[in-house]
């Protein structure tokens, strides 16, 4: 006979069997519990503030310059207005706007003079003077082209060194490009003086016809008198066409040369207090494909008022421009032609500067966003110069340093931001 099991083994084994049945009932009864506690806790993180993306930008240094572009045009720099030195009848002119002329050579126009009235001690003294201030002032026209000639063969002695430094790399870049616009500069100055020289001996011949057309008052002794060209060069404008009556000096023609060019900034008188004479100035806009390049020579020490498009009144002041290089083969400028000026007023060549779109105004401070540890910081900047893309910082912030740019309205001190990924 077999021994079976005693009863509380199986009794044990039964109730083993009864809770595993039971189990899986039991976890059913969590489930609704996890699902719960998972979509609160998906609340609370929906809920949770979320970093901003942001656009950030560092703190450098670098060469800053800081500029004024305005519009302007171009000019004829030495204009002559031609007119007769004594009264009379003026034949018709033939000559027209763009004629070349060439000086001593070219008639303009010719005159019948009027008979000559007595010639008084007085007159005669007047005339007299007139011819020997005529002179004086060629003599000093002579000189002036001496003392350019002269400057000029020094100033190319020293670019013809500073050529031969530049191939052996003995000399600086900007050694080089002021030798180089010293040149150009004293080449124009050598021009107009050998203008005035011929503006000077036009004038000495002037005055000595009007002295002889006055000694001599004897109507059928009187010839035509011939305007010669003062200047070589071009017409420029013709005021008197028509054959008629014109009186001593009355203006006739305008003669120039077309090639003798300078550019007229009107610049607000804010902005002209900063120009210095030998500011470098970029010509763009002119109708070429590169920029040209000039120099400050005069700033106008008088203002004068104008009407800005929108009917506002603006104090302007004109700045003279020199070109300091020629114009491209193929493109010719002329007179009173549109032109945009960018005129440096301030530059350095290394200074911790900023981006402007990083600043914004609080009050009368300036104010940044600096990031820092994930965080949006409120940062009091203080700056100087300012180009309109980076301004120059003088405290507030080190180089390195991370700004925001453009901070939308929902960064505040302070607020979660991270970097915006760029593609």
């Amino acid at each position: 006979m077999k021994n079976s099991p005693p009863t509380s083994t199986l009794r044990n084994a039964k109730g083993a069997a009864d809770r595993n049945r039971q189990r899986p009932g039991a976890w059913k009864k969590l489930i609704p519990y996890a699902i719960g506690a998972a979509l609160i806790g998906g609340i609370i993180i929906g809920l949770m503030p979320k970093p901003i993306e942001v656009e950030l930008a560092t703190v450098t240094t670098g060469p800053l310059t800081v500029s004024v572009l305005e519009e302007g045009k171009t000019r004829i720099r030495h204009r002559y207005t031609v007119s007769p030195p004594v009264s009379g009848y003026l034949n018709r002119v033939e000559l027209r706007a763009g004629d070349r002329i060439e000086a001593g050579k070219t008639v303009l126009a010719t005159i019948q003079p009027q008979p000559a009235s007595f010639l008084d001690p007085r007159t005669r003294a007047e005339a007299e003077a007139r011819v020997r201030t005529s002179e004086a002032a060629k003599l000093q026209r002579g000189a002036q082209v001496d003392r350019a000639r002269a400057s000029l063969q020094l100033a190319e002695k020293e670019l013809a060194r500073a050529k031969e430094l530049k191939r052996s790399g003995a000399i600086a870049a900007r050694d080089w490009d002021t030798a180089e616009s010293q040149v150009n500069v004293l080449q124009r100055e050598l021009h107009a003086a050998e203008f005035g020289l011929q503006v000077a001996e036009f004038e000495r011949a002037q005055a000595e016809a009007a002295l002889l057309q006055a000694e001599n008052p004897n109507a059928a002794k009187t010839e035509p008198l011939p305007i010669l060209a003062p200047v070589n060069g071009f017409i420029l404008n013709v005021h008197e066409e028509s054959a008629r009556i014109v009186a001593a000096g009355a203006p006739i023609m305008e003669v120039g040369d077309p090639t003798d060019l300078e550019a007229e900034i009107e610049l607000l008188s804010t902005d002209a207090v900063g120009v210095q004479p030998g500011a470098p100035v970029t010509i763009e806009q002119w109708g070429g494909d590169a920029p040209l390049h000039g120099k400050v020579i005069v700033v106008e020490p008088g203002g004068f008022t104008k009407i800005s498009a929108l009917g506002v009144e603006e104090q302007r002041v004109r700045v003279r421009v020199n070109f300091t290089e020629a114009l491209p083969p193929g493109r010719t400028l002329g007179d009173r032609f549109r032109v945009e000026a960018r005129i440096v007023t301030w530059t350095s060549p290394g200074v911790l500067q900023v981006p402007m779109g990083a600043l914004f105004r609080r009050g009368g401070d300036w104010m940044t966003f600096r990031f820092a540890g994930g965080k949006a910081r409120l940062t009091k900047v203080e700056i100087a110069h300012n180009n309109g893309v980076v301004a120059e910082v003088r405290s507030g912030l080190e180089k390195d340093a991370r700004v925001i740019l453009h901070p939308p309205d929902a960064v505040a001190d302070g607020a979660s931001v991270k970097a915006r990924r760029t593609h």
